[in-house]
């Protein structure tokens, strides 16, 4: 895989259960926030489910409810009330991609929940504090919170939080290159949604598990895995994972030089995305397509689907995009060291480099790969486009010589006629000439007798 498909973080918003009573439409929630004569903690809990409610869809209306929420938890000393509304603020910051707020908010939560020995609360804390390094690529401490989280979901029985931090701790290994870990983790996460019946993580499971096998380079374990995930995604009509699966296999029967099916899928997939509009899954799926059209010598198709894959690319990636990356990577590195409470040591700096180092030589490898085979491409399909364009001039210039023999060959034919009617006109005369001698001749000797 070439780091395209991103894998599911679990970040958890779970709460104690004093809150999912309140799991209440917004308006009737709203009616108990707004009744002063209810009880403060009554009225906070109500409002903080309300921000909550919005944490996915409108997070900017999450952030706005739950520094309200806020303020109410503290000034009434709810501690309870407190870390509700800071998770809630570190979710929201997560989803508008606001990486160090997250950090910020979830690290309040953290300390309040470890104050109060609130064992729930540091484990949702503990893996959305493991989330935020892990998107960071802060892999060290990823790790530290995660096997943190689940410590205490193996204390208190949490089965289901259990199989979301073997998950989440897989996806590290991925981005470590360490897959037989991810591996592990994965079958681990798996074995825990079958005994549960949980078909739709089943499928997730089986996703995560073939690209494990993928970037070992078991291509036929990957495919068999692939296939099982694809087949639950079709049972619950999940068109987006059915194109993750389709796009992967189409990508893995690249690997497998088996380019005729490597189209099938590519197309299959490109048929859904039409449907949803899924513009970066269409790019790859275009990038599949090249790909597999160039490796069978069609090179026409080859250079559409370039070009095709380039100019979705572009409209994704563009100059202005760049600079904005940029600018929120340069903010983003300095938040991130005013969040961290921690001077990293010595030798966790040195760990990170050698991590970071092999994983930017990873992506250079894999960058100029594809561009290797890229330029290949354009080039072959330029040469063969010059080479029809020289055909095209020849076989006009053929055309018109061909043109100009045949004039001539008329010409001649017209000359000839006119010489041979020139020729048969003389015979006639020679042969009444000859025949007036013979008789002039023949009378003559006659009348010398």
């Amino acid at each position: 895989m070439r780091g395209f498909f991103r894998i599911l973080l679990v970040y958890w918003f779970i709460l104690p259960g004093s809150y999912l009573f309140y799991a209440q439409n917004t308006d009737s929630l709203r009616k108990v926030y707004n009744d002063k004569a209810k009880p403060d903690t009554i009225r906070l809990k109500a409002l903080n489910i309300i921000a909550s409610s919005y944490r996915e869809n409108n997070p900017d209306t999450a952030i706005m409810l739950a520094k309200t929420g806020l303020e109410l938890a503290e000034k009434t000393k709810l501690k309870s009330c407190q870390i509700y509304s800071f998770i809630t603020l570190g979710t929201a910051f997560f989803n508008k991609g606001n990486y160090p707020k997250s950090l910020e908010y979830d690290l309040d939560a953290l300390k309040i929940a470890e104050e109060t020995n609130n064992k729930q609360y540091k484990e949702v804390c503990y893996i959305n504090i493991g989330n935020v390094y892990s998107i960071q690529t802060d892999y060290t401490k990823a790790l530290d919170y995660y096997f943190k989280s689940l410590k205490i979901s193996e204390e208190i029985g949490d089965k289901k939080k259990v199989s979301d931090c073997y998950n989440n701790i897989g996806n590290v290994y991925i981005e470590l290159a360490d897959y037989a870990k991810a591996l592990k983790y994965y079958l681990k996460t798996l074995k825990f949604c079958e005994e549960t019946n949980d078909k739709q993580g089943v499928g997730a499971c089986y996703g995560n598990i073939a690209l494990a096998y993928n970037y070992q380079l078991n291509f036929p374990k990957a495919l068999e895995y692939y296939l099982k995930s694809l087949t639950h995604f079709k049972e619950f009509k999940d068109k987006s994972g059915t194109v993750f699966c389709y796009n992967s296999i189409s990508e893995l029967y690249i690997s497998l030089s088996d380019f005729k099916k490597s189209i099938k899928y590519a197309d299959s997939a490109l048929y859904i995305i039409k449907e949803i509009g899924d513009i970066n899954m269409e790019r790859y799926s275009y990038e599949y397509l090249a790909e597999a059209y160039a490796r069978i010598n069609r090179y026409k198709e080859a250079y559409e689907y370039h070009i095709k894959c380039k100019q979705l690319t572009d409209s994704i990636f563009n100059t202005e995009n760049s600079k904005q990356l940029g600018d929120l990577k340069t903010n983003f590195e300095v938040e991130k060291k005013e969040a961290e409470l921690k001077v990293k040591s010595e030798a966790e700096q040195d760990k990170l480099k050698a991590i970071a180092s092999e994983e930017k030589k990873r992506q250079q490898i894999i960058i100029a790969a594809v561009t290797g085979i890229l330029v290949v491409v354009i080039i072959f399909s330029l040469f063969l486009l010059k080479r029809f364009r020289i055909t095209q001039k020849q076989k006009a210039i053929i055309e018109q010589q061909k043109q100009k023999v045949d004039e001539a060959y008329n010409m001649l034919h017209e000359k000839n006629k006119e010489v041979m009617d020139s020729i048969r006109y003389a015979k006639r005369i020679q042969i009444v000439l000859i025949t007036s001698e013979k008789y002039i001749t023949s009378s003559l000797n006659r009348l010398i007798k």
